[in-house]
């Protein structure tokens, strides 16, 4: 263990709720006669297996600078009593506290309260949460304002506007995830001899977690903070906008400051320091210089720069016209209009849409993305040009009394010809407004001098978003369209200080063995059957393989995710995902599995969702479960 300012203990806990319930919790305390802050990290992984290895040096880290670093199971979920809840909505307050995440929140303020009261704590407390635990603790810091302190959310789950373009990518498989986590049991070294009666219960309770519409992803976060909080993105995470609408909405009463960096979806290392200086500031009143930090401190490619305040006025809009700045070759002397209209398999090369740090996650060289496009392109740059924030595009469209998709990709084109994807977005047009305005996703990226600009546009892209079942396209008119790009002062850090950041000396992870598969399937595999004028893609993550960890837990976990599509068939999409799990303690004889399938179709009017569950004690099923769903397309 490396040398912290103080010794550390920690201890397995178990906090009672007033229905009953018992929620599992792991504590790291420093050892003092002094009371201390809390750091409460409040979320549905495992933490006994799944977040163990994160867990393990983060919670101490904190505990040794002098926090009481709690990290807490949900409701029915790890080994935590209960019944799981109902899975992510649409509700930004938190909704019935009987049902869904309502209830999960309502279990955090009575666990804030319970924790405030401890003889060790001094009645102040900070949430932490990365994913939809960073969702939670910002939701719960809404719901309990008095009760929290300050936010640290990294990468927070919320409702991606994608301007009503359905969900295709990650949906599935998220919804397969979340099924298999919820179904996992309670660990017998744990709970002890409850965990047979524990799991059936949690199984008898489990539903698919879809959302209510595909077009608003996954669940809503509020768009202000209900307190002073810290949020951290990775560049290219859906997050992104949700941490940018914090910030911009920030005030002196309730300071927000961010930062977006080049990272994948997490919490990185690197920002561990900066979450102390927050904790430090408004846990322990001490003078750490957290509200002297920039509000904004992003990576844009090159370097790092800071922002302060955000919206910067450095930062101004510069606007290229799709008949000047920006030319195609696609427009006919008889016509002002270009059509598109695009492959349906045009969008796999697009990359993951949550990256998780994995080669594959990447979306590689755009120039077979390009060629099933339509690319306006500018003429070679002079200098440097720095992009922060938000692109939008403006389109003027032919008339049409149809509906459908328009997705907007901005790349940067090397001299060589090497596309490299800057950002995108899309919206799904509806008659009869002919001027359309499309929101790319905020982005920080410096286009190099002798690089072009290209913006690309398309009427598909799949397997993100699922395709319009009657692709008819669009036209636009150039002369009256025009691409808006946030661009960033080249001198606006001039006489600024640099800004960096420094990996902190953390613990050990914990000894965990890894067995990888002898026949490990490619990460993400792309076939194209010319005969049947199919397209398949399949994912399989990196995490697949057997993890053995110290206390004796055999952990098996594989994952298959699959797309498939006819090049002229929109109603041909399907995706699908497979998972299976394996717990095993082979020094008593436990051994459990889970199964998961989730298939995902579309009509002209609905998307039809099957869903399997199969869980397996010692080889034989002792449950099974299909679930048949059908969500409209046009559900408000």
């Amino acid at each position: 263990m490396p040398s912290y300012p103080y010794r550390t203990v920690r201890e397995d806990v178990r906090v009672p709720l007033p229905d009953g319930t018992e929620l599992f919790a792991r504590l790291w305390r420093p050892v003092t006669d002094d009371p201390v802050p809390v750091v409460l990290e409040y979320s549905a992984g495992r933490l006994s297996d799944w977040t163990a290895d994160d867990d393990a040096r983060r919670h101490p880290w904190y505990a040794g600078h002098g926090y009481a670093s709690v990290r807490v199971d949900t409701r029915g979920h790890g080994n935590s009593g209960g019944r799981p809840d109902g899975g992510d909505d649409d509700r930004t307050d938190g909704g019935d506290d009987r049902t869904g995440d309502g209830r999960e929140l309502a279990d955090g303020v009575e666990l804030l309260h319970r924790l405030a009261a401890e003889p060790w704590c001094t009645g102040r407390i900070g949430l932490l949460g990365t994913g939809p635990a960073g969702a939670t603790a910002l939701r719960l810091a809404a719901r309990a304002p008095g009760a929290v302190h300050a936010v640290v959310a990294a990468c927070p789950d919320g409702g991606h506007r994608l301007g009503g373009a359905a969900l295709a990518a990650d949906l599935h498989a998220r919804a397969t995830a979340r099924l298999a986590d919820a179904a996992r049991p309670p660990d017998p070294q744990y709970v002890g001899d409850d965990w047979r009666a524990m799991w059936r219960e949690r199984l008898d309770a489990l539903e698919p977690a879809f959302p209510a519409r595909l077009a608003a992803g996954w669940g809503a976060l509020p768009d202000t903070a209900a307190v002073p909080t810290l949020a951290v993105a990775g560049w290219g995470d859906p997050s992104c906008a949700a941490v940018l609408r914090l910030l911009a909405a920030g005030t002196d009463r309730v300071p927000v400051r961010a930062v977006l960096g080049p990272w994948a979806h997490g919490l990185p290392d690197d920002v561990l320091p900066e979450t102390l200086r927050w904790w430090d500031h408004w846990l322990k009143d001490a003078d750490s210089g957290a509200l002297r930090t920039p509000a904004l401190r992003s990576w844009i490619g090159t370097r790092w720069t800071a922002d302060d305040p955000w919206p910067s006025p450095d930062v101004r809009a510069v606007r290229y016209g799709l008949d000047g700045p920006l030319r195609t070759a696609g427009t006919a002397s008889d016509d002002r209009h270009v059509h598109v209209r695009s492959p349906q398999h045009t969008g796999l090369n697009a990359g993951a849409y949550v990256p998780l740090g994995r080669p594959a996650d990447r979306p590689p060289d755009q120039r077979e993305e390009d060629g099933r496009s339509v690319c306006f392109d500018s003429l070679p740059l002079p200098e440097p040009l720095e992009l922060l924030g938000a692109p939008s595009l403006r389109l003027r469209l032919r008339p049409s009394a149809a509906t459908g998709p328009v997705v907007a990709r901005l790349c940067d084109v090397a001299p060589d010809g090497t596309s490299t994807l800057v950002t995108r977005g899309a919206l799904l047009t509806a008659p009869p407004a002919p001027d359309v305005t499309v929101e790319l996703a905020a982005t920080g990226h410096t286009v190099p001098p002798g690089h072009r600009l290209r913006l690309a546009l398309s009427s598909s892209y799949w397997p993100w978003f699922w395709p319009d079942p009657e692709p008819a396209g669009f036209g636009l008119d150039p002369s009256h369209s025009t691409l808006t790009l946030p661009v960033r002062h080249l001198a606006a850090d001039a006489g600024a200080a640099p800004v960096a950041f420094a990996s902190p000396t953390l613990p050990l992870p914990p000894p965990v063995h890894v067995t990888e598969p002898l026949t490990a399937r490619p990460e993400r595999l792309t076939v194209h059957d010319i005969a049947r004028h199919e397209w398949r893609t399949e994912l399989s993550p990196a995490t697949d393989g057997t993890r053995t960890h110290p206390d004796g837990l055999v952990r098996d976990e594989h994952t298959v995710t699959a797309y498939r599509i006819l090049t002229a068939a929109p109603t041909s999409a399907q995706a699908r995902s497979d998972r299976t799990v394996r717990l095993e303690r082979p020094a008593i004889g436990w051994d459990v599995t889970l199964q998961t399938r989730t298939e995902l179709r579309c009509t002209p009017t609905h998307f039809l969702a099957h869903t399997r569950l199969t869980a397996l004690e010692g080889g034989d099923v002792v449950f099974t479960r299909d679930w048949q769903q059908q969500i409209p397309r046009d559900a408000p």
